[in-house]
């Protein structure tokens, strides 16, 4: 009995371990399992919904800016990789997908920032590094892609030494060298380490914005 439990428990063990750093066929593994915040810091406010999805709420009493700080990231640190995050914002939601971050309590200045924001029917041309898909301070999207608020946006973020590729609802929008200087008067993010955490940006209201499908595959 004794024998047949040991027995048991150590294939749930490993079974466990298996599944936890198990890849999918095509290489991804999920950076959010659906169910709770394993494998990420936070001091914000971010809740594991019923659908599988992740959503930011302020807590009772915060407004506006008070949760500025409030980054979800990573526990561990990437290099060159394929991310891939589904999302949807508000109305005028903001919001930003963060990687290479050198210090999690600096990413602003130690990070390279993809803007998340409701950027939908503004014109192709008036696209700059702070709209939807834009690297901040660096360059603007080609294209705007923005689905309407609500709607389900999807962005792959491929990073492979200086090569910064972003892809978003089925469209190339920026390819980008990163040690070089940025579009225009933006100065770049050429002093970025090449190696860094993963983040999602709790920006504030409007808030309400939702994550799935968080997936990276290192290259």
């Amino acid at each position: 009995m004794k024998t047949t439990c040991l027995i048991f428990v150590a294939f749930a063990f490993a079974a466990f371990a298996f599944g936890k750093h198990h890849k999918s066929k095509d290489g991804f593994v999920s950076l959010y399992n659906g169910k709770d915040l394993t494998g990420w810091k936070t001091t914000g406010n971010w809740i594991p919904q019923k659908d599988g999805s992740l959503l930011i709420q302020p807590r009772p009493g915060e407004k506006g800016w008070q949760r500025y700080d409030d980054y979800l990231t990573s526990v561990k640190k990437y290099k060159d990789f394929i991310l891939e995050v589904e999302y949807k914002y508000p109305k005028g939601g903001n919001s930003g997908v963060y990687f290479r971050i050198g210090n999690p309590k600096d990413p602003v200045k130690t990070g390279i920032e993809c803007q998340v924001l409701d950027s939908y029917g503004k014109p192709d041309d008036k696209m700059g590094h702070h709209d939807h898909g834009g690297i901040i301070r660096t360059v603007g999207p080609s294209k705007n892609m923005s689905k309407k608020p609500g709607e389900w946006n999807k962005m792959i973020v491929t990073c492979k030494g200086h090569h910064l590729q972003v892809n978003l609802n089925g469209e190339k929008i920026i390819d980008h060298q990163l040690d070089k200087k940025g579009e225009g008067k933006n100065s770049g993010v050429s002093d970025r380490p090449l190696e860094g955490y993963i983040s999602l940006q709790d920006h504030g209201e409007p808030n309400n914005l939702h994550f799935r499908n968080i997936r990276i595959k290192e290259l």
